[in-house]
């Protein structure tokens, strides 16, 4: 009896062990998206105030985008050569700094420079939360990790946009970037008293040779390549729904500002969803398997998209198919996430940091494509998701087939 007690005891301490971690991963992954998707409802605010057009002030999320791609491919590296806790330290500072920053800028170039900053940052702590993740689990408990933290980032871009509006509403959009600022603090303090350093395995030396033919190893290696090139397609196609949605709800749909909060906010639900079934799919199918039923789902939900475009328009089928694509995503993201990772323990910095730089990349060529390709809202994100995840969808089958 007493030992059944002792055991239950150890269970159950292990248990609040891995949610306190992965509560500390998701804060650091969700660092980046938070910042930039809190200030969507405020944009009209922030460009009244600084004098300038909305189309202007919409650079800061482009700047920060840029910023936070091209700084992942140092920081996997540094992580791999000096351990994690200095790297994502040292992002917490910088992202606090750029942060204050931001909410004290007068004009457009004082936000940018502060958005730049807060992006140097931000993508230390996002690009390491995946290298600790695979510091810390393997296999299929690194999939369940990654799909808990997937949720938390989908909740970052989800609630952001209802917080955002509200902080707006009551203390002016300045109080955003205090907020976001704070959760820094609070992110940081929590990671050093809880995790600290995980990177027990060899360390890599650092040198620009070393680098490169690191980078160039992960990007010619099939066990990498097809699914952190999957991950980038889709993760592609879920910030052109991020950017597309405000002017297919705001200008098509006539929506209000808070109405689109609440819609964004609904998202989370589906991802949430979607995460929990990638759990109890992966150990049952495995990870080929039920990549391949997510990568189905999304091109489903994508083709929904386009055909509610050119023939319907209004909400409820626009929201349905957006809903079956999330779901789709929610699965192919951990999943793909952990496959890309688990085979490269020893440089899980640098894998990391390549994933995070092409899922980036991914990211502001879909923003791009929904905002160029077609006049029409609607239209532009079916055509951007329907690429994407067709794209996604016959990249994975074929290496499934040829594995």
């Amino acid at each position: 009896m007493t030992d059944q007690i002792a055991s239950k005891l150890a269970e159950g301490s292990a248990a609040t062990s891995t949610a306190r971690r992965v509560a500390i991963l998701a804060a650091l992954a969700s660092s980046g998206t938070l910042a930039t998707n809190i200030l969507l409802p405020s944009l009209p605010q922030m460009a009244t105030s600084l004098r300038v057009s909305t189309a202007e002030v919409t650079a800061s999320i482009t700047v920060f985008l840029i910023v936070f791609a091209l700084g992942q491919l140092a920081v996997g590296p540094l992580s791999d050569r000096y351990g994690r806790r200095i790297p994502v330290l040292a992002g917490f500072a910088i992202f606090i700094a750029g942060s204050f920053w931001c909410g004290v800028a007068t004009d457009l170039s004082q936000l940018l420079t502060g958005r730049m900053i807060q992006a140097a940052g931000a993508c230390a702590t996002s690009v390491l939360s995946r290298a600790i993740a695979r510091d810390l689990y393997t296999g299929t408990a690194l999939a369940r990790v990654m799909s808990l933290i997937t949720i938390a980032m989908a909740a970052a871009p989800g609630f952001s946009p209802l917080l955002g509006g509200a902080l707006d509403h009551y203390f002016g959009w300045r109080s955003e970037f205090v907020f976001v600022g704070i959760f820094a603090a609070a992110a940081a303090a929590a990671y050093g008293t809880v995790l600290g350093e995980t990177h027990r395995s060899i360390r890599i030396p650092l040198n620009p040779g070393a680098v490169a033919r690191t980078y160039l190893g992960l990007s010619t290696d099939r066990r990498f390549l097809i699914p952190a090139m999957t991950v980038a397609l889709i993760m592609g196609g879920l910030f052109a729904l991020f950017s597309a949605s405000p002017r297919v709800l705001i200008e098509v749909l006539r929506f209000a500002p808070m109405q689109l909060g609440l819609f964004f906010a609904g998202t989370v639900m589906v991802v949430f969803s979607a995460g929990m079934l990638a759990t109890r799919l992966a150990p049952r199918l495995g990870l080929d398997r039920s990549i391949q039923i997510g990568l189905a789902l999304a091109t489903i939900g994508s083709l929904a998209l386009l055909l509610v475009a050119a023939f319907d328009g209004r909400f409820l089928p626009f929201l349905g198919g957006t809903c079956v694509f999330l779901l789709g995503m929610g699965i192919v993201n951990p999943l793909g996430t952990a496959q890309s990772l688990s085979p490269f323990g020893e440089k899980a910095g640098a894998a990391s940091a390549l994933l995070g730089f092409w899922q980036m990349m991914g990211a502001a060529i879909g923003v791009w494509l929904a905002a160029t390709i077609s006049r029409d809202a609607m239209t532009a994100l079916g055509l951007v998701l329907v690429m994407g995840s067709l794209l996604a969808l016959v990249l994975y089958t074929m290496r499934a087939r040829t594995a």
